[in-house]
């Protein structure tokens, strides 16, 4: 009996965490969904359903192609930058040196800026009036280069931006990670004459898979629902060409006005997301039960 009270006083303690999550998640993703079936501008006191009209715009929309192929590159591209840059610091900072702390602050540091701000920080070196890379090209006797005017550069810089400014998140999970390994692991893969590849192969690899899951799922939904880098530097253009899902949603909303099909892009950013996490999270469930 006092078991089961025990129980009930704990089941208590979950309910502030639901209600927020009721409120906060389920409430506007259900309302998301409801707006989606609608014309409404976003404004208007006054709309109606449409049915699927919102849907059939979206698989016939020219933009959303580019969109989707932008989104994927920011979530896939940045996350294997990420994950590369952040397991190569992570096994260099795992090292015992003078200043080794002071290389991980510096590196981490970057994730601690606003990605807005980042983003803003990183337009005036690249704009083509007063930037400061075109400064320094100039002064070598370079022509200045209109960095953000060409969709495919455009998309490829904002990955990597993205890509150094969250690195060090992945680089603080590895580090973790290494840092969890047992050297008597190590040690005795010294004496059979094992060399460094033959030990991250076969004893640093299979043990940073937990790690691997973790870094590669925070980064590749960050990167899928990018927004804040994107906005300060290009603003999705030109045009529509460094659009993602994301800056999409909120260009539908306030430039056009169409709050119906702006839902509808979020809605399917959202189960994008979510099928892509699934499968991920399987896979590597798998890998981790085979270490």
């Amino acid at each position: 009996m006092k078991k089961k009270w025990k129980k009930g006083i704990i089941n208590i303690y979950y309910l502030p965490a639901l209600v927020l999550f009721g409120v906060f998640v389920i409430y506007p993703l259900l309302k998301g969904i409801q707006i989606s079936f609608t014309n409404w501008d976003g404004f208007s006191q006054k709309y109606s359903n449409v049915g699927l009209r919102n849907y059939e715009t979206l698989i016939h929309d020219s933009h959303i192609k580019t969109t989707l192929i932008n989104t994927v590159i920011y979530g896939f591209g940045s996350t294997l930058l990420q994950n590369i840059l952040g397991l190569a610091y992570a096994l260099f900072l795992n090292r015992k040196f003078v200043g080794r702390n002071v290389a991980r602050a510096v590196i981490y540091m970057q994730a601690m800026v606003a990605s807005l701000i980042m983003g803003y920080m990183y337009y005036f070196i690249l704009q083509y009036d007063g930037g400061a890379l075109n400064d320094i090209m100039q002064m070598l006797g370079l022509e200045a280069v209109d960095w953000l005017s060409n969709g495919r550069r455009a998309v490829i810089l904002i990955t990597l931006i993205n890509s150094v400014q969250f690195v060090g998140v992945s680089m603080i999970l590895y580090l973790a990670g290494l840092q969890g390994i047992s050297t008597s692991y190590y040690e005795a893969a010294e004496l059979d004459g094992a060399g460094f590849w033959q030990k991250f192969r076969y004893i640093t690899w299979p043990l940073l898979i937990p790690a691997v899951t973790s870094s590669v799922m925070l980064n590749l939904i960050g990167g899928l629902k990018l927004f804040d880098i994107i906005q300060s530097l290009t603003a999705g253009g030109p045009g529509f060409a460094s659009h993602s899902l994301a800056t999409l949603v909120s260009y539908t909303y306030f430039r056009g006005q169409n709050a119906g099909y702006s839902a509808t892009i979020g809605i399917f950013s959202f189960i994008l997301i979510m099928i892509v996490s699934i499968v991920l999270m399987k896979y590597f469930s798998k890998k981790e039960g085979n270490v």
